[in-house]
């Protein structure tokens, strides 16, 4: 059985600018750190004990007889890919699907780690990154841009510049009492809503194409907001401020960032003393990020007493196989094989 553990994602600034059909054109970046809050997959080889030889908890049970059978498509291309047969797979997360956190891409990473580790093989964390985007960008057809599949694999805080020539992850360097400072200073809060991540995400790609101008500012406040945090003299207010242009700049974009619930409770907590604060992911509903300085931090909680709060620590490992003992498997042939 090998069992994998992979984080969650925050952006925080160049969201939009990780589209392939932008980023081959005019650059682009994104300011992400991962944290600890995670999802787990285990996989093991199913005993042939049954009457169907995939058995797949998640959401659903999906117990089959044909691979091609499977309606994970995730799940079920993934296992195409790498070849895999007689599979017991189970999801667990500590936050719920759908929710703006990245979570389809942390799967999808660990998902692929879990996949190679059951192999006897090593991945490294870039191969994973690039099989994932495979995965969910090609295989399953789903819009949205790469950044998520990186975030998760290499896990820290980074910022990742993307061009047509691909990408690099450059660990943000701050000092450690710096880093604190700025984890303490935000505040994470679940709307109760979840959508489909790929409904925005194709509602924002067709948007993009009118949103070149906002775009490019957003690829520039990443220069900035890379500059406020390795700049010691420079407040970590700022960053925080920074987050309120940043939001204001990405609900201009595209129709499904916002809805007017989500906009009331984001101006309830201004008015509480947040410096800013941004909806995670593609918007739509999930969870609420807030800057907030220690002597307001109250007032915003109380704001936001029909939220749940999330405490939450900045993590650096990304993707990691957590358990892992080997099983000997024969794969079925002739007659016995589960594609027959």
């Amino acid at each position: 059985m090998v069992i994998t553990q992979t984080p969650f994602r925050m952006s925080f600034f160049g969201g939009g600018t990780d589209f392939p059909d932008f980023y081959r054109e005019h650059g682009g970046a994104v300011i992400s750190t991962t944290f600890d809050k995670y999802c787990y997959v285990s996989v093991r080889h199913l005993p042939r004990f049954f009457d169907y030889t995939n058995e797949l908890i998640y959401s659903k049970i999906e117990r089959v007889g044909h691979r091609a059978d499977i309606q994970h498509p995730a799940i079920r291309n993934a296992m195409e890919m790498m070849d895999m047969h007689e599979l017991r797979l189970t999801y667990d997360a500590d936050l719920p699907a759908r929710s703006g956190l990245g979570t389809s891409s942390s799967f999808a990473v660990g998902m692929l780690n879990a996949f190679y580790a059951l192999k006897g093989k090593y991945a490294d964390k870039r191969r994973l990154a690039d099989e994932a985007i495979r995965l969910e960008r090609e295989l399953c057809g789903e819009s949205g841009g790469v950044q998520d599949q990186i975030a998760a694999a290499f896990g820290g805080l980074n910022r990742i510049d993307f061009s047509a020539e691909g990408y690099q992850v450059n660990p943000i360097i701050i000092s450690p009492e710096r880093k604190k400072e700025l984890n303490r200073n935000l505040l994470l809060f679940f709307t109760g809503f979840s959508r489909f991540s790929s409904d925005i995400q194709e509602g924002t790609k067709k948007a993009m194409r009118d949103k070149t101008a906002e775009l490019l500012e957003m690829y520039a406040l990443v220069d900035e907001a890379e500059q406020i945090l390795v700049n010691q003299n420079r407040s970590l207010s700022e960053f925080g401020r920074l987050l309120h242009h940043t939001w204001e700049l990405k609900r201009g974009i595209a129709g499904g960032i916002t809805t007017g619930s989500i906009d009331a409770m984001y101006k309830k907590g201004m008015e509480a003393g947040a410096l800013g604060g941004k909806l995670l992911g593609a918007g739509g509903g999930g969870f609420l990020l807030f800057y907030v300085e220690p002597d307001h931090q109250a007032a915003v909680r109380a704001a936001m007493e029909d939220l749940l709060y999330i405490p939450f620590e900045f993590e650096n490992n990304g993707t990691s196989v957590i358990h892992y003992a080997p099983e000997a498997y024969e794969p079925r042939t002739g007659k016995e094989t589960e594609e027959d």
